[in-house]
């Protein structure tokens, strides 16, 4: 079965309109759901929809509502909502350029593909996905989807673009009060040193295939495990110890323990550092001892 467009409508730059289609780009993962289930008589749990001192009511009876003070409501019908007349509602206007570093990562939220609507749309669909793949530039515009308008980036993928939804500012909850409380002094260069080296040796391309949600694998084995009659004994990591080290010198060991013995150039230099730091005192403590006269010659 072919997929449903999730969107329909067009792209408009200046006097230039686009008919496009808009695609959900992800699927929920292996998420495990579970179910409510009566113990005493292994019969699942329902819900109903009550009102207070009348009980349950048909699904044809509710309305939508907004509460504007305590227990007051205008009620709203979906044709009134629907009827709310937004421009974005069918189409995408783009009115700003950026370059995709400027907006931070934590903006961005749900991405879409974009494929144009017929073939008559596909010549200034290329014209437009070319012009940003050239540029290296996002465009920005307001859309109107499933009640509420996004905030939406456009941008060259492949054959096609990718429409990404982001998040307004005042839904993104400022940094500076969860890290005000975080040093700013400078780390250790040794420290840093073997911190990047063991950065460049895990440094590789990006493959979304090389990982997978592990727990719920564990959570699908148990449940096999449960259906065959099977318990699981569990053991707990928790051995009482506080992993996080107490000094430097932990952390010191720690990175280079992680570096193992093909650590690189990098390793072995702050290695050599250190064992010529330590060789210091003892040359000092050598040329502070006074010399030993030469043993006399025995006469012939």
């Amino acid at each position: 079965m072919a997929a449903r467009p999730y969107w329909k409508g067009q792209i408009r730059l200046a006097l230039v309109s686009i008919p496009v289609e808009i695609y959900s780009a992800t699927r929920s993962g292996a998420t495990i759901a579970f179910n409510q289930i009566h113990e005493p008589s292994g019969q699942r749990i329902k819900y109903e929809k009550v009102v207070p001192g009348i009980g349950p009511v048909d699904v044809d009876e509710i309305v939508k509502a907004f509460e504007y003070a305590k227990g007051e409501y205008v009620l709203l019908d979906d044709d009134e909502i629907e009827g709310v007349k937004l421009e974005s509602k069918k189409t995408l206007e783009l009115t700003q350029f950026v370059d995709s570093h400027d907006i931070d990562a934590i903006y961005f939220e749900k991405p879409y593909y974009v494929v144009p609507a017929d073939d008559l749309a596909e010549e200034a669909f290329i014209v437009l996905r070319e012009a940003l793949r050239r540029t290296r530039k996002i465009g920005l515009g307001q859309l109107a989807m499933r009640g509420r308008e996004y905030v939406v980036s456009i941008k060259a993928c492949g054959r096609g673009m990718v429409m990404e939804t982001l998040r307004y500012a005042d839904e993104v909850n400022k940094a500076t009060s969860y890290f005000r409380e975080i040093g700013d002094t400078d780390p250790d260069e040794e420290l840093l040193d073997l911190a990047t080296t063991l950065i460049d040796k895990k440094t590789g391309k990006f493959d979304a295939r090389e990982f997978h949600d592990r727990y719920a694998d564990a959570l699908k084995e148990l449940i096999e495990r449960k259906k065959k009659g099977k318990t699981l004994n569990i053991e707990s990591d928790d051995k009482g110890s506080d992993s996080r080290g107490s000094n430097v010198v932990d952390l010191m060991a720690a990175l280079k323990n992680s570096l193992g013995s093909s650590g690189g150039g990098s390793s072995k230099a702050a290695a050599k550092k250190t064992s010529k730091a330590a060789a210091k005192p003892a040359a000092k403590k050598a040329a502070a001892k006074p010399a030993t006269k030469p043993a006399a010659r025995k006469r012939a």
